[in-house]
């Protein structure tokens, strides 16, 4: 009898707590947004003037783009995917933020400092981990729409180079519509660079610009990434090794080393949390470049809780119980 209440009682204990850190988050949505900010004005340094802002002619907006940054990042951090439910709360913060903009402001600025946040991410992920010669790679399905509605979405049809495509996800067997999410991560979780292609684009296509981008490394990837021109190519251009388990139909088989397989796990569970806490599968999108904008922040955001578990000397992993 006790053992089968042992497993309802741990549920609810582990639902009460998640929503227990939920509420802690909502009440501390601006000093949330304040430390963010902090962190974002120790890495711009030169991609910003001494307002915050990237320089541009005309008026200089009182909110700044730093600012714009560390609201996005907030609302990722906590789970808030939608602008209108992130403005109503950030209503209750009108005395201590008298310069905030508009929802709409919001969201046109959001997309143009997309590549200003990129860059402050990549400078916090090379502090963390800077100097890390054992890297993951591995890419992930995101839909944009059901593949019933593909032919009709509207996404990317005024750009065909950006526009989503029809792909297959061959560890979870199913036919999508939309975009691969390709990232390389150190065994640490941090993930160093990424990029969005074309569900039909193959995964060996994003090896092109990883050789430009590593040297003198050991890359762990999944059997999708087998080829032996391309290993040939990144060993020979930038010394780097690509080490992917053999299919059991190959020529001259061997059984995969067990440390690369745990490590390349490494990856996959940085892709759950994604999932997970930052719903990046989710799409509210109705442009290309709104959907790049929030997989952008939705990193960044899940790079910055890492860089708060490292100055706290906690795990870096962790990233759920970073802001408590």
């Amino acid at each position: 009898m006790f053992k089968k209440l042992r497993i309802p009682l741990i549920c609810s204990i582990l639902e009460s707590s998640n929503t227990l850190i939920f509420n802690l988050c909502m009440h501390n949505l601006y000093v949330i947004f304040g430390k963010f900010l902090d962190i974002c004005k120790q890495f711009a340094d030169n991609l910003v003037n001494e307002r915050g802002n990237q320089p541009r002619p005309g008026v200089v907006p009182r909110f700044s783009d730093l600012e714009v940054i560390a609201l996005s990042l907030t609302a990722e951090s906590v789970g808030i995917d939608s602008e209108n439910y992130l403005f109503s709360k950030m209503s209750e913060y009108r005395k201590e933020m008298p310069n905030l903009i508009s929802r709409r402001q919001f969201n046109d600025r959001r997309k143009q400092t997309a590549e200003l946040c990129k860059l402050i991410r990549e400078k916090i992920a090379n502090h963390i981990d800077g100097g890390e010669e054992y890297f993951c790679i591995d890419s992930k399905p995101i839909e944009v729409c059901r593949t019933a509605r593909g032919k009709r979405c509207k996404m990317g049809k005024t750009d065909f180079e950006k526009a989503p495509s029809f792909g297959y996800c061959a560890s979870q067997g199913v036919y999508y519509y939309g975009y691969k999410l390709n990232a390389v991560c150190g065994l640490s979780g941090v993930i160093h660079s990424f990029d969005l292609t074309k569900a039909s684009v193959h995964d060996i296509n994003y090896l092109n610009d990883v050789k430009y981008e590593y040297h003198d490394c050991s890359i762990f990837g999944d059997r999708g990434y087998i080829s032996a021109s391309m290993q040939l190519d990144l060993f020979e251009t930038a010394h780097i090794k690509l080490e992917c388990p053999y299919r059991l139909n190959q020529k001259n088989w061997k059984p995969t080393f067990i440390p690369f397989a745990k490590a390349r796990k490494r990856i996959e569970t940085v892709f759950s949390q994604m999932s997970d806490q930052f719903m990046i599968c989710r799409n509210y999108a109705k442009e290309t470049i709104g959907l790049f904008t929030r997989i952008i922040g939705k990193i960044s955001a899940f790079t910055i809780l890492q860089y708060i578990n490292y100055k706290n000397n906690k795990p870096i992993g962790r990233v759920k119980y970073a802001l408590i």
